[in-house]
């Protein structure tokens, strides 16, 4: 099914984008540059997103929805712990 294909493409792009970041905050031990305010509004719109996901049951949004939610709270943790 292509449409499923696209969404599965589409959601592995856009949760590993974040990989890069959460890899240099981790290896930096600094996350200054980063808005706090940003990742939490982002966080909890991720959030939104799995529900919806899980509410229609779809896969792509619940599968990378929940990578992404690991992945922005990691850059949230970071955030905290290297102020």
């Amino acid at each position: 099914d292509y449409i499923m294909l696209i969404g599965l493409v589409a959601g592995f792009l856009t949760t590993v984008a974040f990989v890069p970041q959460v890899v240099r905050v981790w290896k930096l031990k600094e996350a200054r540059d980063l808005s706090f305010a940003t990742f939490l509004i982002f966080l909890i719109g991720i959030i939104l997103w799995l529900i919806y996901g899980i509410l229609i049951s779809n896969l792509p949004i619940i599968l990378f929805n929940s990578l992404t939610i690991i992945l922005a709270s990691l850059i949230l943790f970071f955030k905290l712990k290297y102020k």
